[in-house]
């Protein structure tokens, strides 16, 4: 079986479709297609790098801080921050989103307005993202038994 990481160091480049909903609303599961090239130095404030955590799973999230020796890393669709994440674990970056044959580049100005309208606000993201949450968590904490 071929590894994201032999695949980049081949062709330069991999495209996949992702699995999960932890970037949505941007990236939509088994419907939108990457594209993920080679990093080229540090990665940025806003920058999705596809990284391999040290369990082996591998991650695509948006860099919320750069730090001296790591990154904040969280998922459009998630609260929780990661810490911890170095460039030993960044194997790729996402260059563009194909949405219905069309390739969104991360530069491109629509791209750009989410990225700042959707990190920018993180705490009224994340507020709201729990909120949407709340209805489930207290039919089970209070529903049937």
């Amino acid at each position: 079986m071929t590894t994201f990481e032999e695949i980049l160091e081949r062709d330069g480049r991999l495209v996949y479709t992702n699995v999960g909903d932890s970037m949505r609303p941007l990236i939509r599961q088994d419907r939108d297609l990457l594209i993920i090239e080679k990093p080229n130095g540090r990665l940025k404030k806003y920058d999705v790098p596809l990284y391999r955590r040290d369990s082996g799973q591998y991650v695509l999230h948006r860099i919320l801080k750069v730090r001296s020796e790591d990154y904040v890393i969280c998922g459009d669709n998630r609260t929780n921050k990661e810490y911890g994440i170095t460039d030993r674990h960044i194997i790729g970056v996402l260059t563009a989103v194909v949405r219905g044959g069309r390739e969104i580049p991360v530069t491109d100005r629509k791209y750009r307005l989410y990225v700042h309208m959707w990190c920018d606000f993180f705490p009224i993201r994340a507020f709201i993202l729990k909120a949407k949450k709340l209805p489930k968590w207290l039919k089970r904490k209070y529903g049937k038994k």
